[in-house]
């Protein structure tokens, strides 16, 4: 598969197979994916990895967070209860964590550089057959969630990532074209 055919093929995944994904599969990804373009090679990154050992328990950090949001209508067991059975079938987290420098063009550039690695992550776990889905939900900022992860002042969660083997691949929707989108000076 081409860099161009990853790139136009990769799509968010949002259903998973049961096939679980190990810490080696992602550390093996992880070690390409930091190769993301990032000022001074600061490195601006830390990752917190969720497999099949410690599934169970943060599932249950992540739904109780959710539902600490007021996510879902008062006793709605029903939905509640759906969302608990969709996020323990996921197979694979992995939070990714970025140290807030106080300046803001620093803090910036950091962003940039942990979306880039993100974006190369999924390209590279994409081209092995496994798809993600970047989840940037309220409850990251929460902090019943942020305590469970113990994520310090200072830190900023960049995304959850949700990890497995596509149950099914959407179709491409389509984009606009660059001419579109592009001015001259």
């Amino acid at each position: 598969m081409s860099i161009k055919e990853t790139i136009r093929g990769r799509r968010s995944t949002h259903n998973f197979k049961d096939t679980p994904i190990t810490k080696e599969q992602v550390l093996g990804w992880l070690d390409d994916a930091v190769y993301a373009p990032n000022h001074g090679l600061r490195q601006p990154w830390r990752f917190i990895f969720i497999g099949e050992q410690g599934k169970e328990e943060y599932s249950d950090k992540l739904v109780e967070s959710v539902i600490k949001l007021g996510k879902f209508k008062e006793g709605d067991e029903a939905q509640k209860q759906k969302y608990r059975d969709y996020v323990k079938h996921i197979p694979a987290f992995l939070i990714v964590v970025m140290p807030e420098d106080p300046r803001p063009n620093i803090w910036e550039e950091d962003v940039m550089a942990v979306s880039a690695l993100v974006q190369n992550l999924q390209l590279l776990a994409w081209e092995d057959g496994v798809g993600m889905l970047w989840h940037t939900g309220a409850y990251i900022h929460q902090p019943f969630y942020r305590k469970a992860l113990d994520i310090q002042p200072g830190e900023k969660i960049i995304g959850n990532l949700f990890i497995g083997y596509p149950d099914e691949v959407r179709p491409v929707r389509p984009r606009k074209e660059a001419a579109e989108l592009l001015t001259e000076f």
